[in-house]
């Protein structure tokens, strides 16, 4: 099995777009697809709680990994979200990723009945050996329902495969307390945006993030500013400056607050699939304004 880490830098996640009549929107789909790979950043991530997926069925996330794949044509890796409730489910869509020319899958375990460890356990290792490129463990209890500790992850990293940790509690100490059970060189990501910063400086290897639809530019010369040149005054000015939107699109629920940033900067994405409502016209004035300040402003 590989212990290869694809990925470094900024990990871009796209919405999945829906038609009027209820249907996944593939051409959108790669139009998104396309302007994210076309705008620097250093890997795309399908099918995240961004993109809907608990929403979709099982033909719908295939046809969104198949249409990731051949829209980005190679020029970036691709990480495909491949969880399920049930392990069989998993399996399935890691072997469809891999298949498809995906770099790695990102798993989030997710559960009804609260899970025990050696359940969580289990999960990613019968995952694992059904495929043979990476996978990133998500840790994101707000939207899973489970929580994994530092010292947990640190035993999920000994599976072979399991070689990358995308942690989203929004504590910054997990991240330090990671690299002291697991060592200096763990491959650990930051998925919590208004951490951004912080978690560089702890030393995160990317920072998986939806902004990117948004604001690339902020997003890429953050990492370049923090990462490759080490100038951490530099950094925190740009920081601060898309602070407001990464703030926002946290709180207001990445899926509705990306597609009406999308709407608000000329991409139609159509509706969200229902129970998930718009964003509210009031809100909607918000991060236009958000928007415009840092159109104004730029990238200095």
């Amino acid at each position: 099995m590989s212990r290869d880490v694809p990925m470094r830098g900024i990990i871009g996640y796209t919405i999945t777009p829906f038609r009027a009549e209820g249907g996944v929107d593939l051409d959108t789909l790669r139009l998104i697809t396309e302007q994210m790979a076309a705008s620097g950043v250093h890997a795309i991530a399908p099918l995240g709680s961004t993109g809907s997926l608990p929403y979709l069925d099982d033909g719908e996330r295939e046809a969104v990994t198949e249409s990731t794949m051949k829209a980005v044509r190679g020029r970036v890796p691709v990480m495909v979200g491949v969880s399920s409730l049930t392990t069989e489910r998993t399996v399935h869509h890691a072997r469809f990723a891999e298949k498809a020319g995906a770099a790695a899958v990102m798993i989030i375990p997710m559960s009804y009945w609260k899970l025990s460890e050696e359940e969580i356990f289990r999960h990613f290792d019968r995952v694992a050996r059904a495929i043979s490129i990476p996978i990133m463990a998500y840790n994101n209890p707000a939207t899973g329902g489970l929580d994994m500790t530092p010292e947990f992850l640190a035993r999920l990293l000994e599976i072979p495969n399991v070689t990358m940790v995308k942690e989203s509690t929004g504590d910054v100490g997990r991240m330090h307390r990671l690299r002291q059970v697991v060592g200096e060189d763990v491959a650990f990501y930051n998925g919590s945006n208004p951490l951004a910063l912080a978690a560089f400086a702890a030393g995160a290897r990317g920072w998986c993030t939806a902004a990117p639809a948004l604001i690339p530019e902020l997003n890429l010369r953050l990492f370049h500013e923090v990462v490759e040149k080490g100038d951490l005054a530099a950094a925190r000015r740009v920081f601060q400056k898309q602070l407001p939107l990464l703030q926002f699109i946290v709180k207001g629920g990445l899926p509705r607050t990306i597609a009406a940033g999308l709407e608000l900067r000329g991409t139609r994405v159509g509706p969200l699939r229902a129970p998930l409502l718009p964003l509210p016209e009031k809100e909607r004035e918000v991060l236009r304004h958000i928007l415009d300040t840092l159109d104004a402003r730029g990238t200095e």
